[in-house]
């Protein structure tokens, strides 16, 4: 199957695919459970390099939120293990992303900056 790239708000002009995922979003959607919106996310740990089961999760989550008008995917590294996590890690993920999505744009997060901005809120 070809998948075209489609520009923000353009209809799907793909043969539609079903999956209990899409079955839940499709449901969602249809009773305007967020308003709706769709809004995915890739969440890799930065502590080491992609593999197959990841190539699955980014078809998956880009794809839908591409399948509806409006639809955003954020990549958001899961990066609470400072440890592990090297710069080389979050590279080569970005480079794979956009490899295997196209596309991203810049909505590319971190959990820990999410996470102080949350705990910063709580302390105020």
């Amino acid at each position: 199957m070809i998948l075209k790239q489609q520009s923000p708000g353009a209809p799907c002009l793909r043969k539609k695919e079903t999956d209990f995922v899409r079955d839940i979003v499709a449901e969602d959607t249809r009773t305007n459970k967020y308003g709706g919106r769709v809004h995915t996310r890739f969440p890799p740990e930065p502590n080491g390099y992609l593999h197959i089961g990841h190539a699955k999760s980014i078809h998956l989550n880009y794809g839908i939120a591409r399948e509806h008008a409006g639809g955003v995917c954020n990549l958001r590294f899961d990066d609470t293990n400072p440890e592990k996590e090297e710069q080389e890690y979050v590279d080569s993920i970005v480079a794979d992303v956009r490899w295997i999505a196209g596309d991203i744009g810049e909505r590319i997060f971190f959990a820990s900056t999410i996470f102080r901005r949350c705990t910063d809120r709580l302390l105020i």
